[in-house]
């Protein structure tokens, strides 16, 4: 996955924050399943946006924008989601923590070219 800012509306809008730890146990299925998910994510009413970064010890972040808490609830509803998401817990990650955050201001810079 490449890494990219995601082109956002002014808020209000939500923050869904996944932190994780990855385990030892190199499942070949992790990138293909992480890929799967931010398609499928994309394709839910309400998405807006990811971003995702992973060091090399294994922790991740990846925050995943919606227009509101019914559009999350939908995808945290979503079928293949819920699967991928009991499977990873069991198999992928040592630790992991979840935070849903309303975005009421953002701002940035594009940097210098």
């Amino acid at each position: 996955m490449t890494a990219s800012f995601a082109q956002l509306p002014k808020p209000p809008y939500y923050a869904v924050i996944f932190s994780s730890q990855r385990n030892a146990d190199d499942d070949a299925g992790y990138g293909e399943a992480a890929q799967r998910m931010v398609e499928l994510a994309a394709q839910q009413p309400g998405f807006l946006g990811v971003e995702s970064a992973r060091g090399g010890d294994g922790f991740g972040i990846t925050v995943s924008y919606w227009t509101d808490e019914a559009a999350i609830a939908g995808w945290k509803r979503q079928a293949e989601h819920a699967a991928t998401r009991a499977y990873g817990r069991e198999h992928w990650y040592d630790h992991f923590e979840l935070r849903v955050a309303k975005v009421e201001r953002a701002y940035g810079s594009k940097g210098k070219s």
